[in-house]
């Protein structure tokens, strides 16, 4: 009998760093497994984790400069024949990574588009075929861990599909980053895959062919990014009709907050800052805002405070609630900087407080990762006035730059941001209440001993993915453990 090394977990994603990146679930996918990998090994049976990570092989992922090996041709059936599918494989900061590629996969330009229709197909497809590359390779997986609507359907078929006994010992957990994203009716391309739909009255009846559901229906850990979130998620309000569901199955919801890349986000190595600097060497940070101020053409009063934002621009980002609690204070010395696109009605707005103020307003609408970290380096005061917030990675970010966050008291903002400690917190999305937490940002920031403790506060504060790996170590293994003692999760 071959004696067990490593407790075998697959990492699903739709989107991973440095391969491609649209929004958070990359920087997670492409941090996450490595951390997992590092841990120590289990002292109680000594097993540690082999993580490894799949996703689609795009277009933009085949014609870039990534060393990619061919590992494997295979079929996948679909109704009356069957499609091709091609796997290949790198090392990444010591993680296996597998890439799904076929034709339906390649001719979508982008991760994510307009067409659900084509966006389900290629889900469905590479969720199918990732599962299949595992048996193929004889890589007996121990854990599924699948993330948001893309790649949940594993979880529904490692349950339901009987036929293969491959997956009959494999857990399934799955990670939700933003509730609200279910995946749409997939009726249409089940069918064509031979997948039935879910009927269990558990669910509403308008939630049985969505992914997302469905793999939160057949998931045996579920987790959401952050321990605030995964309360919100089982009420009313932030529940997208799911809420009596998830209510139901409260016992398998634990949150785990996201981390961040401590080596890639430092303000001691960043080589795209004006001039390093540390908790010890505030002075140097006073650099970055003169040249900020500098670039964007704005006074170089240093005095001034200058309050920012980086988002992506939409209802749930609250950054229509940020132009009105400005307007509020329009008394008060300060200027402000918002780097984002999105919504071109608010992008709209923004112009227009841009036109109404241009000595103290600039709205650059757009993404660029080198303003975004001068931004972070140079800016007094972060808004992130979310509607609700799963996790957020801008807080985290933020601090850890020494600019103050103001936040929305929702999700991971909630879980990150220590009220008058290392930011500021503030209650409800109405502008007023968002004006009167920057007017006490603004108060303490006329106080330079006050404030830099809270800079420093916010720098020297934990958000590694050591952190939180740890979390997610400990969701496999006992996960696994049930497994073996035949309980049921």
């Amino acid at each position: 009998m071959v004696m067990k090394k490593s407790l075998n977990i697959l990492f699903l994603a739709a989107e991973a760093t440095p391969f491609i990146k649209v929004g958070g679930l990359a920087d997670v996918a492409g941090s996450l497994p490595g951390a997992l990998r590092n841990l120590p090994p289990s002292e109680i049976n000594g097993l540690g984790l082999d993580v490894r990570l799949t996703i689609p092989f795009y277009g933009i992922i085949q014609s870039s400069n990534f060393t990619l090996e061919p590992l494997l041709n295979f079929m996948i059936p679909i109704q009356g024949g069957e499609t091709a599918v091609s796997a290949y494989q790198c090392i990444n900061n010591g993680v296996p990574v597998y890439f799904i590629g076929s034709e339906i996969i390649s001719k979508s330009e982008n991760v994510y588009s307009s067409n659900g229709e084509q966006d389900r197909e290629k889900f469905i497809l590479f969720t199918i075929a990732a599962l299949e590359l595992a048996r193929l390779l004889g890589w007996k997986v121990d854990v599924i861990h699948a993330n948001d609507w893309h790649t949940a359907l594993a979880l529904y078929l490692i349950k339901t599909r009987q036929t293969n006994k491959f997956y009959n010992n494999t857990s399934g957990i799955l990670t939700v980053h933003n509730l609200p994203y279910m995946g749409g009716d997939g009726q249409i391309i089940f069918h064509k895959y031979e997948i039935h739909g879910l009927n269990d009255i558990a669910l509403p009846t308008w939630a049985r062919n969505q992914m997302l559901p469905m793999g939160l229906w057949a998931a045996d850990a579920i987790v959401a990014v952050s321990k605030t979130y995964a309360d919100e998620i089982k009420t009313p309000e932030y529940g997208c009709g799911l809420h009596g569901f998830l209510k139901c199955i409260s016992s398998k919801i634990t949150g785990i907050v996201n981390g961040l890349d401590l080596k890639q986000w430092d303000p001691f190595l960043d080589p795209k800052l004006f001039k390093k600097f540390n908790a010890e060497n505030l002075e140097n940070r006073k650099k970055n805002k003169i040249f900020l101020l500098e670039s964007l053409t704005l006074m170089k009063d240093i005095t001034i405070p200058l309050i920012c934002m980086v988002t992506r621009i939409n209802y749930q980002k609250g950054v229509d609630t940020s132009i009105r609690a400005l307007h509020l204070l329009l008394e008060l010395p300060w200027n402000f900087v918002l780097l984002g696109s999105g919504d071109p009605y608010i992008e709209a707005e923004l112009n227009q407080f841009q036109a109404e103020y241009p000595d103290r307003v600039r709205i650059l609408l757009k993404y660029d990762d080198e303003m975004s970290r001068q931004i972070y380096a140079g800016a007094d005061i972060l808004l992130m006035p979310s509607r609700y917030e799963p996790c957020g990675l801008s807080q985290m970010i933020a601090m850890r730059y020494g600019c103050v966050p103001v936040v929305h008291n929702t999700g991971g903002l909630k879980d990150t941001v220590t009220n008058n400690e290392t930011g500021f917190v503030f209650e409800g999305s109405e502008p007023e209440l968002q004006a009167a937490a920057i007017r006490k940002a603004l108060t303490v920031y006329a106080m330079q001993r006050e404030w830099e403790q809270i800079q420093r506060n916010g720098m020297v504060k934990d958000f590694s993915w050591s952190r939180s790996a740890l979390g997610y170590d400990a969701i496999y293994r006992s996960l696994v453990a049930d497994k073996s003692s035949g309980g049921n999760t």
